[in-house]
């Protein structure tokens, strides 16, 4: 008998209430990721200061680049494992789940090498002040050194999502979050460590939720991998890269403009990267929500293009694009009336609260655009189309990069908040676009080929004597 009581079909249930089932407790699950990180960058801001806090922040769009690419890809194993649990196509499954497994192992080895390896290089290029450049290394080598974790963790918290498993990687998360939170004051106030051990912090924590997920994955009968799941596997491969380079292409490229802004922000100085960077913690909480609505799109969404239950997926987008809607007026307005408050949080010096002021009104009254952004591409990605929102990463980061480009000389700090205003409507345009476009025409496809089968039933149906 398989256990699957924590693995919840899409295709089947009232579909508002079974969203909202597995959105809460993956919602818990990524504000606590954030709240986290949150904490992390308080407590290295008020413990180390404003100097460590621009070398942590320095880092954030690097490791976006790194550590976003493989959740590219693992998201898109995800959507194929999900596709297959709705077809019911458990052989399938278990074999994409072996590829899955396999090219992750491979990834981590070659992303550990060339991160660290070109890590300086790249804070160079960054323009990173002299000043910071030692944390930055010291954070990064650490960060990148324990990828193992955290692609582990992505990997197999994706496998369950895939499922509508929202509760386990929940559980890891609690476990972790609480852990990274007191080592981090244990290392930073007490052993007086510096940033490492706020590196060293994530990196334990990580290890922690990973090892809970991959536990939850050996209990489910249907994802027990044998010998067999692992022969063959070269077509599986090609499947499954297919899926998901474009995917991890798309993060990549988006870490890219982000890159580039960071570059111009360290032009203008350190007080400017420690705004930056909490602004930027500010971002990733407040668009969480959503981000974890279009989380729940993927899933939802690929596990009824499986099935080939298209009305399902038109009710679930508007369920989402809800809970999108919600998310903006509770998180956004914040962001429009108190940014001072905010930032007060996070910075000490008055000019990188006069920066942050600057920044913080001006994403915040347009952050429904990336809102809606995540849910119309998860529903693409769920189809099985991930060029689509890769082309529209690229879209996104030539804005971003000409948007600071052009604004910065001109408006100063202020230019990367239009920047990153710009990229969000232009992205999230071509994505809402794509995703009706691809719905009608997949819809129309499959009517017309089940129209094909039932005339050729009739067709064949013997006559009555």
């Amino acid at each position: 008998m398989e256990k699957t009581k924590t693995v919840t079909d899409f295709t089947q249930s009232n579909v508002k209430s079974i969203i909202l089932k597995f959105y809460f407790p993956l919602l818990i699950t990524s504000m606590l990721q954030q709240f986290y990180s949150f904490a992390d960058t308080a407590i290295v801001g008020k413990g180390l200061g404003d100097n460590s806090l621009a070398a942590v922040g320095n880092m954030a769009s690097l490791c976006f680049l790194i550590v976003g690419f493989s959740m590219g890809l693992s998201n898109g194993f995800s959507i194929l494992i999900a596709q297959k649990y709705g077809e019911k196509d458990y052989v399938g499954l278990r074999k994409m789940l072996a590829g899955s497994v396999s090219l992750a192992a491979i990834l981590t080895v070659i992303l550990t090498v060339f991160s660290t390896l070109f890590l300086r290089s790249v804070l160079g290029l960054l323009r990173t002040d002299s000043s910071i450049i030692g944390e930055s290394l010291i954070y990064g080598h650490i960060l990148f050194g324990g990828l193992f974790a955290t692609i582990s963790y992505n990997t197999s918290a994706g496998i369950l999502r895939s499922l509508g498993d929202s509760k386990t990687p929940l559980k890891a998360i609690i476990m972790s979050s609480i852990l990274n939170i007191c080592l981090d004051l244990f290392f930073i106030f007490v052993l007086h460590s510096g940033v490492w051990g706020a590196a060293a912090a994530t990196i334990f924590s990580q290890v922690v939720s990973a090892f809970v997920c991959i536990k939850k994955i050996r209990e489910i009968d249907m994802l027990r991998l044998k010998r067999n799941d692992f022969r063959n596997v070269t077509k599986t491969y090609g499947i499954l890269l297919k899926n998901s380079i474009p995917m991890a292409l798309m993060n990549s490229i988006t870490a890219i403009g982000c890159m580039v802004v960071q570059y111009f922000v360290n032009g203008i100085g350190v007080a400017a990267a420690s705004a930056y960077s909490a602004c930027s913690k500010y971002i990733n909480m407040f668009m969480m929500p959503a981000c974890t609505a279009g989380q729940t799109m993927s899933a939802y969404t690929s596990q009824n293009y499986g099935a080939k239950r298209f009305d399902r997926i038109k009710e679930g987008l508007f369920v989402c694009l809800g809970i999108a809607a919600v998310s903006y007026i509770l998180l956004g307005l914040p962001m429009f009336f108190f940014p001072r408050f905010l930032a007060s949080i996070l910075l000490n010096g008055e000019q990188p609260l006069r920066y942050a002021s600057q920044f913080l009104p001006i994403t915040g009254i347009m952050i429904f655009a990336v809102d809606f952004l995540f849910v119309f591409r998860s529903g693409i990605q769920g189809m099985g189309f991930p060029l689509i929102p890769m082309c529209s990463g690229i879209t996104e980061m030539v804005l971003r990069i000409s948007a600071i480009s052009i604004l910065i000389s001109s408006l100063g700090f202020r230019a990367t908040a239009v920047a990153e205003v710009c990229a969000w409507v232009g992205a999230g345009s071509i994505n809402a676009l794509a995703f009706f476009a691809t719905f009608v025409r997949e819809k129309k496809l499959h009517e017309n080929k089940e129209s094909t089968k039932s005339g050729a039933f009739l067709n064949n149906k013997p006559a009555r004597i």
